[in-house]
């Protein structure tokens, strides 16, 4: 599937059950999220950058990722130092660069870069079936990882309905300007994918409930997580506690 890449590997990682990876970026994320120190968030930046190289990803596509995400945090570092009060740091004539601002914006740049490579590391290297069985398997709602499982199957089915819909129009003379007749055309094709999404909604219900379908799925490779797996979530929870006591401590 389109955004499965990285759940393709070998590594220790990829092979990890998936409900101990689920776990432990939940807690390492959530951690980094309330961090309020340097020390803090650069451990678990470096913590990310050594289990996102242990999964031997593509450099280059992990890189990437980090390149878009970094690119709306730039729009931090400008909004928050041009307007953070505290005294400032840098002035270029009557611009005056907060420090406070900017000590704020990198370090939502090390916590943010952080826990995108905690996420890339430990959730990435599952497919979207496995991290759905794995929530339900940890108590979350089934018809929430009902949806879940749903949506992603069918994302893409709904994308290839608005480009048939959208070539369709283009076969008719449609071009898109700044007019309201533009306007009105997207209207109607978005309007048209939602009814046709609906349809074939209706028709997989018909078809599952023809097979016996009782509002479950059922995973295949379901067991046990193994000894690897549970010294893995100890270290893990290890290094939470050192994250959270180096917070604590002055």
């Amino acid at each position: 599937m389109t955004f499965e890449n990285f759940s393709l590997g070998n590594s220790f990682l990829h092979r990890m059950d998936c409900r101990i990876k689920i776990i432990t970026a939940f807690f390492l994320a959530l951690t980094l999220s309330v961090s309020h120190h340097f020390s803090s968030a650069g451990a678990g930046l470096l913590l990310g950058v050594i289990l996102a190289l242990s999964t031997r990803l593509r450099l280059t596509a992990v890189l990437w990722r980090l390149l878009v995400v970094n690119g709306f945090i730039a729009l931090l570092w400008v909004t928050l130092s041009l307007t953070y009060p505290g005294d400032a740091l840098v002035s270029l004539g009557p611009i005056n660069l907060s420090g406070p601002g900017i000590k704020l914006a990198a370090l939502i740049t090390l916590k943010s870069n952080a826990i995108v490579l905690v996420f890339i590391a430990l959730l990435a290297t599952s497919t979207i079936a496995e991290l759905g069985h794995a929530l339900e398997a940890l108590g979350l709602p089934r018809k929430f990882c009902l949806l879940l499982l749903f949506s992603y199957r069918y994302i893409m089915v709904i994308s290839q309905e608005y480009g048939r819909l959208h070539r369709a129009a283009k076969l008719r003379g449609f071009r898109p300007a700044t007019t309201l007749h533009t306007y009105r055309t997207y209207g109607y094709l978005f309007g048209m994918t939602l009814v046709r999404s609906w349809n074939r909604a209706d028709r997989v219900k018909q078809a599952m409930a023809l097979r016996g379908f009782q509002g479950r799925f059922y995973p295949l490779n379901a067991g046990k997580p193994g000894r690897n797996d549970l010294f893995f979530l100890v270290a893990t929870m290890l290094i939470v506690l050192a994250l959270i006591f180096m917070e604590i401590t002055p």
